[in-house]
């Protein structure tokens, strides 16, 4: 007789939940996915991701959907431009046209390709974990928004920045980075802003200077997301006695922080379609660790949340993800399985961490400009030596 197969939980519908999900079933083990989100399609899913060879795109073969990928990714979104406040470029990467190290795909299209591939009724939206209960041998009864449980063999925490499954294994929480992303967008933008299409270009384009920095992407569908970046209180709204909602009031307050720039860059605040989204940037400490627990483990952002200057953070919850999948599948003993995992896992994303925060200190760099400039100019010369993308 064959032995029940351990019930498996997922909470969280990301990148990194999906595809493990993905290879799971692909593997032949049941798992139950749960979210928050009422439906797939309940809240935008952000911008544009770079997958990288060995990890994004290495997740995506493990899971048979490369190929598909290959199809809706862009190639020439691995363009980079870097300038200066003065509008000048630093430096430019145009990718050759058979270059597949980093293709660019919008979020919204991965999630979609991940949630196409898995069997019906696999992911049951509208469920907020509240807590776990454990109750023994690695077994834990999880308890839903409305009062819904259900106990599960093992739970995996793929569910974010401000994980529920998180605190039963450590007692680290998300800080402040001390830096704040602006998000604004602009549509239609080679008929309708063609100068800022040239600006930013097929792929993205990032100036940084003096505590500061503006950064763009393009996106499918002639969509920019761009984002005005800088150092300061997580509460600046407040300080400057602006509401998020008061779109010209925030851009006001933006034009005023990027006072003296390129007007060819502040263009970029000054058009933009539709209002402002507060996204202050969070991190969890370096390295994040926890004590091994059976039935319990996490992913993604729930085990190693950086700011985004590593470039890393869904490449890594995918590979989490692949990675946790197939060593369950491959091994007989469960426990065994999440060792092997967390072993490989938690020494890999501390250096990713230790990266971001390299990053975000070169990009928003916390002195004065022309300590900023050096900045800036370092990182063109590393990006023309090695010939990587940029920051």
């Amino acid at each position: 007789m064959n032995p029940t197969p351990p019930r498996i939980a997922i909470i969280g519908a990301g990148p990194g939940g999906l595809t493990c999900a993905r290879v799971l079933q692909r593997r032949g083990v049941p798992v139950t996915v749960f979210d928050r989100d009422a439906s797939a399609d309940a809240r935008p899913q952000g911008g544009t991701l770079d997958l990288h060879l060995t990890t994004g795109q290495a997740a995506l073969r493990a899971a048979g959907l490369h190929d598909e990928f290959t199809t809706l990714a862009r190639p020439e979104g691995q363009q980079m431009r870097l300038l200066d406040h003065t509008g000048t470029v630093l430096f430019a990467h145009h990718p050759a046209p058979d270059e597949h190290a980093r293709p660019e795909i919008d979020r919204g299209q991965l999630r979609r390709l991940l949630l196409r591939s898995l069997a019906p009724e696999t992911v049951r939206w509208g469920h907020y974990l509240r807590t776990l209960h454990p109750l023994g041998d690695g077994r834990h009864r999880a308890e839903f928004d409305g009062g819904h449980t259900e106990t599960f063999d093992l739970v995996i925490g793929a569910d974010g920045a401000w994980s529920r499954v998180r605190p039963l294994l450590s007692d680290a929480t998300p800080h402040y980075s001390g830096v704040t992303f602006v998000e604004f967008g602009l549509d239609d933008v080679d008929n309708r802003h063609p100068e800022l299409a040239r600006l930013v270009g097929d792929g993205s384009m990032m100036a940084p200077f003096a505590n500061r920095a503006l950064i763009a992407q393009r996106n499918s569908n002639g969509h920019i997301r761009g984002y005005a970046a800088f150092r300061g209180s997580e509460d600046w709204t407040l300080d400057a006695g602006v509401r998020m909602a008061d779109t010209e009031a925030v851009r006001a307050v933006l034009l005023d922080t990027f006072a003296g720039w390129d007007e060819g860059l502040l263009a970029l605040l000054r058009e933009n379609d539709g209002g402002f989204l507060n996204r202050p940037l969070f991190a969890l400490p370096v390295p994040h660790t926890w004590t091994h627990t059976p039935g319990l483990t996490l992913l993604g952002d729930a085990a190693h949340l950086m700011t985004p200057f590593s470039g890393m953070g869904a490449n890594l919850a995918m590979l989490d993800g692949a990675e946790l999948a197939e060593a369950l599948a491959g091994h007989d003993d469960r426990d065994s399985a999440l060792r092997a995992y967390e072993a490989a896992m938690l020494p890999r994303s501390a250096e990713a961490a230790e990266g971001a925060a390299r990053g975000l200190a070169n990009a928003i760099a916390p002195d004065a400009p022309q300590g900023s400039l050096r900045h800036v100019r370092r990182m063109a010369e590393q990006a023309e030596r090695t010939g990587q993308e940029g920051p």
